[in-house]
């Protein structure tokens, strides 16, 4: 009963939110240059003193802040299914810093991936496994308070798709998680055989497939959890960004730049 409920409020959900996108269309061509701030960070709207394996923190990134209207009502919809969870966003170059300070031996594997989804899909890694919280894609939007999706003894949870298979748009965890270190460790040896010639491959989805036993680790379905793109789509997300989605750009760059030889003398 309570499935078929989700079910049909993640429908009204959907529904109401492709009507805002729809009307984004005829804002954006009044207000072109209009654009909207996502806040690096945002405290809870309301304050939970329970505790949660969890932290309650949601982590997402772009590769800019200034973002139209479909993505901000995104932001904001998801900031009403999850009042009691702090708001943090980084930026490409606050990526950086982060890994930086906190994973200095990564930085070097990291800043050879030369596509920003790739670079995305390896800091949501670190910032998970070093602070643990919710991270979500900027075109994902909950159907399901995530308070009741987590609950508070999880201490992890992945999304499979309509296939059944995992994916990396939502992922929940606590910090220090050692799954989320043996797909740390995996990008990592990707990045460095470089052998992948493909976003998804090599730090995306297809290495929670390879890595994680969906029948070994808690799983939730899109269905009863989180959806994409209901808000907003690729015309919205990338109107700034002539290179487009991750899928387009990676046909013209390589997703790895090749190893540089040391050159100095001896």
């Amino acid at each position: 009963m309570k499935k078929m409920l989700i079910v049909a409020i993640s429908r009204i959900i959907k529904l109401s939110a492709n009507l805002t996108k729809m009307l984004s269309y005829p804002f954006h061509w009044v207000f072109a240059d209009k654009r909207f701030t996502l806040p690096k960070q945002a405290a809870p709207l309301l304050n939970r003193t329970t505790p949660s394996h969890i932290p309650r923190i949601i982590w997402q990134t772009n590769f800019t802040n200034r973002v139209t209207l479909p993505v901000y009502l995104n932001y904001l919809f998801n900031r009403l299914m999850a009042p009691s969870f702090e708001y943090q966003f980084m930026i490409t170059e606050a990526r950086r810093d982060f890994i930086a300070e906190h994973y200095p031996e990564i930085l070097p594997h990291y800043e050879r991936l030369q596509i920003g989804a790739a670079q995305a899909d390896l800091w949501r890694l670190l910032v998970l496994h070093k602070f643990g919280g919710v991270y979500l894609d900027i075109d994902a939007h909950q159907i399901w308070p995530l308070e009741r999706v987590l609950g508070p003894k999880r201490e992890e949870l992945y999304v499979t798709t309509r296939r059944g298979e995992l994916s990396n748009y939502f992922i929940a965890s606590k910090p220090g998680n050692p799954n989320l270190q043996r797909l740390i460790e995996r990008v990592v040896v990707n990045i460095k055989e470089n052998t992948l010639r493909n976003v998804f491959h090599i730090t995306g989805p297809g290495v929670f497939i390879e890595l994680l036993d969906p029948s070994c680790v808690p799983t939730v379905s899109y269905r009863h959890a989180v959806n994409q793109g209901s808000f907003t789509n690729e015309h919205f997300q990338y109107i700034d960004k002539p290179q487009g989605k991750w899928n387009k750009e990676q046909r013209h760059t390589l997703v790895i730049s090749p190893e540089q030889e040391d050159t100095r003398p001896l």
